[in-house]
């Protein structure tokens, strides 16, 4: 999710051990302890904002990079967990905003690992994350990020490897035209769940956008919230992490639906 916030202006991208400015929104560039999710899988984010490490012998898969300077704190989180930045072999994200994407570059360039999304997440990534497809689209917005290679062949029901390791792509388009889901198992000996990391769920757009003027859009959000109810789902995790506490992947698709339905009525007065 992007909030429309102010942000620094002329900010750049920042080298891997520079101090991380603070965020526009405070708990965003918070540091927050690593910690085990379940089995290989590791939350590395900062206090509001999710990137998570999934771990193998032969590497491993990052999804989310967060703020936009706050490469620093993911890696030096990845690096109290044991694990070597050099070890990611990729990239993946949820949605192209700069609260989610915008430290994709510099982890990339640190890792050496390749970013993979689909068709229109690496768009919005090629243009900073200011897309004029995205509802929260705004052409003055500060809220961008420097734009990095990233491969755009991800597609629905994609199943990208490393190792061992096996991730699930699922397009959730919504909040953003290229929004995406990724489930995989995590096991603790023989006892395995199924991760869900679901992408931010919630209508949001800037003051001149009107879901109601983009009917075949809104038909896809729709589908979207079908698609996460249905996902293997025993342990969920989202962008956000205070929004999905508490929840199934069904009961926040259906949060999900009713903010939705919210904005179009809304719209419709």
């Amino acid at each position: 999710m992007r909030r429309t916030l102010p942000l620094l202006a002329g900010l750049i991208a920042l080298p891997a051990f520079a101090a991380s400015p603070t965020a526009p929104v405070k708990e965003w560039s918070e540091p927050s302890p690593p910690h085990v999710i379940y089995g290989n899988t590791y939350q590395v984010g900062t206090k509001g904002l999710s990137s998570i490490l999934i771990t193998s012998p032969q590497g491993h898969i990052l999804i989310d990079g967060t703020w936009t300077g706050n490469a620093p704190l993911i890696e030096a989180n990845i690096r109290k967990l044991g694990f070597h930045v050099e070890d990611i072999k990729l990239i993946l994200n949820s949605h192209a905003h700069h609260d989610h994407a915008g430290a994709i570059g510099q982890l990339a360039k640190d890792s050496g690992a390749t970013v993979r999304a689909t068709a229109a997440g690496a768009k919005a990534m090629r243009l900073g994350g200011k897309d004029p497809d995205d509802p929260q689209y705004e052409a003055d917005s500060k809220d961008a990020y420097p734009a990095f290679p990233v491969t755009g062949n991800i597609v629905d029901g994609s199943v990208v490897t490393v190792g061992p390791l096996k991730l699930t792509a699922h397009i959730t388009p919504g909040h953003t035209p290229g929004g995406t889901a990724w489930t995989w198992d995590a096991c603790k000996g023989s006892a395995c769940k199924h991760i869900a990391y679901v992408d931010s769920l919630f209508a949001f757009s800037s003051a001149t956008y009107r879901y109601t003027d983009h009917p075949a859009f809104v038909a896809e959000y729709r589908k979207t919230f079908d698609r996460v109810a249905a996902l293997p789902c025993d342990i969920l995790v989202t962008p956000h992490p205070e929004q999905g506490e508490g929840k199934t992947c069904a009961t926040y698709a259906q949060s999900g639906r009713d903010r939705l339905e919210e904005k179009l009525k809304d719209e419709a007065k």
